[in-house]
């Protein structure tokens, strides 16, 4: 270990890698609103990569997340969530899964500092790759990755870039 390093800490890096994802999801959501807001109207750029809730609610309109969380909801408790509950579960998936991956990046990197390499854009760009392109058409909450023009994967990995950026920076600022 270099001089001045100190020890590896797994709940140091469970406990920075939590911080560092739910801010990095918070900044990731703060870049869709404005990458949305400069888009031109007919561009297919929405948030998480699927059309949002329908006034009426119907599932088929539903993003990944508001699928993910029906489907837990419906598997676990047998309860179909109401437009309301859709409006917050939504969200709540969303920072979950920032959240958890911002424990694991926290945690490879009290253990293998090479994974901060690249400010975390190679860790964005693999959880873009393994989330966004692999497991969420897999798990049935997105079509397949070939049904979206290429404009959308550009969203979705600008998107996750930020994730990572931000993610390794909060996670350097309250490691130091």
């Amino acid at each position: 270990m270099p001089e001045g390093q100190e020890k590896p800490n797994i709940w140091k890096g469970m406990v920075v890698g939590l911080i560092a994802g739910l801010a990095a999801s918070w900044t990731m959501d703060r870049f869709q609103d404005v990458w949305i807001a400069v888009s031109s109207p007919d561009d297919s750029k929405r948030k998480e990569d699927q059309p949002r809730a329908s006034e009426d609610g119907e599932e088929g309109q539903d993003d990944a997340t508001v699928k993910a969380a029906s489907a837990i909801s419906e598997g676990l408790f047998e309860h179909k969530l109401t437009r309301a509950e859709k409006k917050i579960a939504g969200p709540a998936i969303h920072y979950a899964v920032g959240a958890t991956s911002g424990i694991v990046y926290g945690i490879a990197a009290e253990f293998l500092p090479e994974v901060t390499r690249g400010f975390g854009l190679p860790y964005g760009t693999a959880f873009w790759i393994v989330v966004d392109e692999g497991a969420v058409p897999l798990l049935g909450l997105s079509k397949p990755p070939t049904d979206y023009p290429v404009s959308t994967h550009l969203y979705a990995m600008a998107s996750h870039l930020v994730f990572g950026a931000t993610a390794e920076g909060v996670r350097r600022w309250l490691r130091r």
